[in-house]
């Protein structure tokens, strides 16, 4: 065989022995994209006095929107070398890559910051945790996991003591509503809201991405790494549940809270179960002991990273058997994944479309989710069978080639 045939060879067996992998991690992609449009369309409580849970409050409130911040730092890792980051001129022209494609990203999500609608818009805050991300680059799994844990710990405990502050200042360094182009005229209550007081606090949240980083890192091709992910993942989120229940109700640490809320309308009990944005979490540590969803507290970190963790891993293995088997299981869900940005921008648009305004005859939310959710998955299996990016993936796709020199290369 000549080295012509054999360099062919060898990129042909190393493109099939990564398709399931990346396969895997676009699956949860999608994943992540259909429970964020869950909690957004479906209600994710009870219209009763206690506001109870519902199903979709419980399984998807703030875990499907921790998987897609831990899913962009497995993607950054497996684009910046994989296992061995990238070094020297190239990490730099990467990293020029990633800052061009953030700010397609923030800027598509500052226009849809001028829509009415009823969903905290996620993608100026995503492109913010990619800019914040982009010194950690050059580093190697186990310098990754050392800052993640603690950035875990640090962070919290740091955001409890600023909010305060941030909060004091006239006006408040708080939106309120979700970043648009006019909030640029006013920065500093721009940044402390996405950084501290808002949705998605990019300082906690940047945990996220460097636990991504760190699992992109790793030689996710081998037959241990998937299942290491599936049982550290679901260890790590029982434990951090586990124990917040033993603070919550078996140290005192609810009743305590509850007083802090006082408003019996806010059902202590069933926050800490589905949501806790919006809630002034100031004034007792004990707030630090929660792992409600959107808390932004340690142990919310740590089970919402570990539930990402195991679903990557589970994820990886459906991969894995989609392979084995010789039938693309995942094509839709996958397909949908490597579309999440012209997906989830196509969603909010069809929402705002929707807001304030009564559903056509015949027509129910589940039947609105139902029918986004059918429609992503059809879409995502047409593009990805025939291999094409999606519109705005396109436009982000260019802006990261140009930020690494390969334009004149790649049009």
């Amino acid at each position: 065989m000549t080295s012509r045939g054999m360099a062919t060879t060898t990129r042909t067996a190393r493109t099939k022995a990564a398709a399931p992998r990346l396969a895997g991690v676009d699956a949860a992609r999608g994943l992540a994209l259909l429970g964020m449009m869950a909690t957004h369309v479906l209600p994710t409580f009870e219209a009763d006095a206690q506001l109870t849970p519902t199903w979709v409050g419980l399984a998807f409130s703030g875990r499907a929107a921790a998987l897609f911040a831990v899913l962009a730092g497995i993607g950054l890792a497996l684009s910046t070398g994989k296992e061995r980051p990238l070094e020297g001129s190239e990490l730099w022209a990467a990293r020029r890559g990633v800052a061009l494609r953030a700010l397609v990203v923030g800027a598509v999500g500052l226009s849809l910051g001028g829509l009415e609608v009823n969903i905290a818009v996620i993608l100026v805050n995503y492109a913010l945790l990619f800019l914040c991300v982009l010194p950690f680059l050059g580093l190697r799994a186990k310098r990754l996991w050392a800052l993640a844990a603690a950035w875990l710990l640090a962070t919290p405990v740091l955001a409890y003591l600023l909010r305060p502050w941030l909060l004091a200042a006239e006006p408040p360094l708080r939106l309120g509503h979700n970043p648009g182009w006019e909030d640029l005229a006013t920065p500093a209550r721009l940044l402390g809201d996405l950084f501290l007081t808002g949705y998605y606090p990019v300082l906690q949240w940047l945990a996220y991405l460097l636990i991504g980083l760190a699992i992109g890192r790793l030689a996710l091709a081998k037959a241990a790494v998937p299942w290491l992910l599936l049982a550290a993942g679901t260890v790590a989120a029982v434990i951090a549940k586990w124990l917040s229940v033993v603070l919550m109700e078996d140290w005192g640490g609810r009743a305590a809270l509850q007083e802090q809320v006082g408003d019996p309308a806010y059902p202590l009990a069933s926050l800490l179960q589905v949501n806790l944005a919006g809630i002034d979490q100031s004034g007792s540590v004990w707030w630090l002991a929660s792992s409600a969803p959107h808390s932004g507290t340690t142990l919310d970190l740590l089970h919402t990273a570990g539930v990402a963790a195991a679903v990557v891993g589970f994820c990886l293995l459906l991969g894995r058997l989609a392979d084995w088997v010789q039938l693309d299981l995942l094509l839709p869900l996958r397909g949908a994944g490597a579309l999440t940005l012209s997906l989830y921008t196509a969603h909010v648009c069809l929402m705002a479309s929707l807001h304030g305004h009564p559903l056509p005859a015949g027509w129910s939310t589940e039947g609105v989710y139902w029918a986004q959710a059918v429609a992503a998955l059809v879409i995502g299996g047409v593009f990805a069978a025939q291999a094409w990016r999606g519109p705005l993936e396109w436009v982000g796709h260019g802006a990261n080639q140009l930020g690494r020199g390969r334009w004149a290369r790649t049009r």
